[in-house]
């Protein structure tokens, strides 16, 4: 099955048993149940979303979108993670007002939904551990929080129908929650270098440029740039001079970087006298001031 396929099957459990969860909730008078009834709405509606970038994401480059369209399950994953940063700071918030204001709670009726809640999200979690995006990522943290959550809630039900010890489960819930909005920001710190175009996690261009220069042929190494459109791949642009068979050196470059995890490469080659160069903002300044009467789009 693929992996965006699993993403549409997660959806599916989560708001079928986010609506089964509310009524179910309602009927043994767990505030608790019913709230995290809307927490499992809000996840349903964050992955089915999810599921739609997925699928646009896996989309080949075209006029429009030149780079490809992996950014979109970057998106994806940049959604589904704010609606867990946001889930996780309510259930804090409601786990410190419930210890403040003790409810009363059905504890048969809580083990039973705990143990439906527990398997339906496992089958989930399993589901969707396939994948590796970002945006896949979120859809399993999604539902590991989710078992883990209904696991600490079985727990704690036992216990508390034991003991009354009604303060255990506003304070495994904060723990759960505090959990997830760890790994959640985690996450959420690589979307955002994607989004920002930092040098991609594990790479080194110090690294890479010695390499490069380490390459016979090569001469020096001017401007190096990197990124990656969906948190997997790598690309990089180089510019280098060279002294010798450019179609070798080139290879040679293209091989070297393939060993450092970059696939798509684009190598810009001068000769030994030749200039790196201008900057395009610096050519395009320069092109507005002596070149005042080109009017138009370039086609």
């Amino acid at each position: 099955m693929k992996p965006d396929r699993n993403i549409f099957v997660a959806f599916i459990l989560n708001l079928f048993f986010s609506v089964f969860e509310f009524v179910g909730g309602t009927m043994i008078g767990s505030t608790a149940i019913v709230s995290d009834a809307l927490h499992d709405l809000g996840d349903a509606m964050s992955i089915g979303f999810a599921f739609l970038l997925e699928k646009k994401s896996s989309r080949k480059p075209d006029d429009t979108h030149t780079l490809g369209y992996g950014r979109y399950s970057v998106l994806g994953s940049l959604v589904t993670t704010l609606v867990l940063v946001a889930g996780s700071v309510a259930v804090i918030l409601n786990g410190i007002h419930r210890i403040l204001n003790p409810v009363q709670i059905r504890y048969t009726g809580m083990i039973a939904f705990a143990m439906i809640g527990a398997a339906v999200n496992l089958v989930a979690a399993l589901i969707t551990r396939e994948g590796d995006s970002l945006n896949q990522k979120a859809v399993n943290l999604h539902m590991l929080e989710d078992v883990l959550g209904w696991c600490v809630v079985l727990v704690g039900a036992v216990i508390m129908k034991f003991t009354d010890l009604t303060v255990l489960d506003p304070l495994m819930s904060i723990a759960v929650a505090l959990f997830v909005l760890v790994h959640a920001l985690k996450n959420l710190t690589r979307v955002l270098d994607l989004f920002l175009g930092k040098t991609p996690r594990g790479v080194s261009v110090e690294a890479l440029r010695t390499h490069l220069r380490e390459i016979e042929g090569v001469l020096g190494v001017g401007k190096v740039q990197m990124w990656s459109m969906d948190g997997n791949s790598c690309c990089a642009a180089v510019q280098v001079k060279v002294l010798g068979d450019n179609r070798r050196i080139r290879e040679n470059i293209r091989q070297e970087l393939l060993e450092h995890g970059i696939g798509s490469v684009t190598v810009e080659v001068f000769g030994e006298d030749e200039p790196y160069p201008e900057e395009p903002e610096l050519q395009t300044n320069k092109h507005h001031r002596h070149h005042h009467h080109h009017q138009g789009p370039l086609v």
